[in-house]
């Protein structure tokens, strides 16, 4: 690798459940990661919706929706701030967002219906499993599993640990 290309950047992976509380709250983990590492830190969510969160799932589907038409995190992080509202009207509210977005609240409404993005869903869940994710959010970076559905105290700096580390392998 010669001076001029860049380094890959430093993969984190969320797990998240977009109905969980827990998640909301790690939004301000994931900002703060990204203020301080730039490109430097590819944040990337995948899905993992809890079986006790009767809308996770189609608001994982309808994430992906969004990720299709480019607003992806907008999406995610409106969604997750209406966690309790989603809880109670379900698919309304994810079309109800779309339309805030400025997103095509229709195509929305029709990858609901017809499940487009279940499989994407679905492999994102299977790995999770597969890799010992069982709650939310878990995060993923360099190969270590962090756990925060139970506790995010000190989850941000441990993240931070290995990104700096990782970083400087590269160096």
């Amino acid at each position: 690798m010669n001076e001029s290309t860049p380094a890959a950047p430093v993969v984190l992976d969320v797990w998240c459940d977009l109905q969980c509380p827990d998640c909301h709250r790690a939004l301000t983990d994931v900002h703060a990661l990204r203020a301080r590492y730039g490109d430097r830190l590819e944040v990337r969510l995948r899905h993992f919706p809890l079986e006790k969160h009767k809308q996770a799932y189609a608001a994982a589907q309808a994430a992906e929706e969004a990720a299709e038409q480019g607003k992806d995190w907008p999406y995610i992080e409106a969604v997750l701030a209406r966690t309790e509202e989603l809880g109670r009207t379900g698919e309304p509210l994810l079309i109800e967002v779309a339309r805030e977005l400025d997103l095509n609240a229709e195509e929305f409404d029709t990858a609901l219906i017809d499940g487009r993005h279940l499989l994407i869903v679905d492999a994102d869940q299977a790995e999770g499993k597969a890799i010992g994710v069982t709650g939310t959010p878990t995060y993923v970076i360099g190969g270590e599993r962090l756990d925060g559905g139970r506790s995010q105290d000190g989850l941000r700096e441990r993240i931070e640990e290995i990104t700096d580390r990782l970083l400087a392998e590269q160096g």
